[in-house]
């Protein structure tokens, strides 16, 4: 992994900006990465470098991390050239603890096990 959290001119050309969001306090921190990073390469250098203002939210583990973009969760192996960000340009996400979000599919998990009704379908 090739990110480091300053920024030096001309090398950030070919390099992805990131502005990380943290949605539980709103306060945004700027990070450097390669394209060939994954989510998970961005979610280690996060907890390695946690920002000082996002002290009170700090979490245990950086597995728990996961990076949001135009409202799609980021894969751990998803690697930013991927995702086809701009190089040299800043590019902002939501990153979010995996204990705030919902389990996929447990409304109907939850829905299936109380009920012996048919289950059926609503087409829109």
């Amino acid at each position: 992994m090739s990110s480091s959290n300053s920024t030096n001119g001309k090398n950030d050309r070919d390099k992805v900006l990131l502005r990380l969001i943290h949605p539980m306090n709103g306060n945004s921190k700027e990070f450097v990465f390669s394209p060939h990073d994954s989510a998970a390469d961005v979610a280690q250098h996060v907890f390695d470098n946690w920002p000082q203002e996002w002290d009170a939210d700090r979490v245990n583990s950086p597995t728990i991390l996961r990076l949001i973009y135009q409202g799609r969760f980021i894969h751990g192996n998803v690697t930013l050239a991927a995702l086809q960000l701009p190089t040299g340009k800043v590019t902002v996400m939501h990153l979010m603890a995996r204990e705030t979000l919902p389990e996929p599919n447990s409304q109907g998990q939850r829905n299936r096990g109380k009920t012996e009704e048919s289950n059926c379908c609503v087409v829109l």
